[in-house]
């Protein structure tokens, strides 16, 4: 049998259909790659990793042990306060409920505070203040444990300052330690990656809301 010849015609639209889908995928990808860059670019820079978090443990509100572990393969937000500061710990809590009510679920990060007065912030005083302040149990942990143990945490590995006040420059009974007001953010692999101001001198509270959320998304989109 004699194999049919193909017209050069029907060989030239067969050609041109080619050509037209190779170039439409071409751009297809071309469009994909420029929407990535113009996606990374939107997050901005990288963040620095700052330092590597050591492991710990300690309890949370539910009197149930946290581990680094525990936290591992989420972005967490983290802060250290106590629940009888007068002023400046409740100014940070709601800055911190602040960031809860504004995460989207989807981001799938955690809020940390931990107390710097382990010895008066029990895992039942600790639930009872997140309770008043409006806490999620299941986005926020507050952790309390041994002096030496949460020191470790917050001092060595997020780089927080929390020292016991003298007598002598106490303004009330309960103004007891000199600790920072500032919230740090780590990442999936227990790095720290992010310091943010909460009470300086003319920062506005939505806007560190924002440059959190911002920080968060970032960290969460890293491979």
């Amino acid at each position: 049998m004699i194999p049919e010849v193909v017209r050069p015609e029907v060989r030239k639209i067969a050609w041109t259909l080619w050509a037209g889908i190779a170039l439409l995928l071409a751009t297809l990808l071309l469009a994909y790659l420029l929407a990535q860059v113009r996606y990374r670019r939107s997050l901005g820079p990288p963040l620095p990793v700052i330092g590597q978090i050591a492991d710990f443990a300690l309890t949370n509100q539910n009197a149930q042990p946290i581990t680094l572990e525990s936290l591992k393969g989420q972005v967490w937000v983290g802060d250290i306060i106590f629940t009888t500061c007068p002023v400046q710990c409740l100014r940070m809590t709601r800055q911190m409920k602040q960031i809860q009510d504004a995460l989207p679920a989807q981001e799938g990060a955690r809020l940390v505070s931990l107390t710097t007065y382990p010895e008066y912030d029990t895992p039942e005083v600790l639930k009872a203040y997140a309770n008043r302040q409006g806490a999620d149990p299941a986005r926020w942990t507050f952790l309390t444990g041994p002096k030496a143990e949460i020191r470790k945490l917050a001092v060595d590995s997020l780089k927080l300052t929390a020292i016991d006040k003298p007598v002598a420059d106490r303004e009330t009974p309960n103004d007891l330690f000199i600790h920072s007001t500032i919230f740090v953010l780590v990442d999936k692999h227990a790095r720290l990656r992010g310091v943010f101001d909460t009470l300086g001198e003319g920062v506005d509270s939505k806007a560190v809301t924002a440059q959190i959320l911002a920080a968060i998304k970032r960290l969460n989109r890293e491979s």
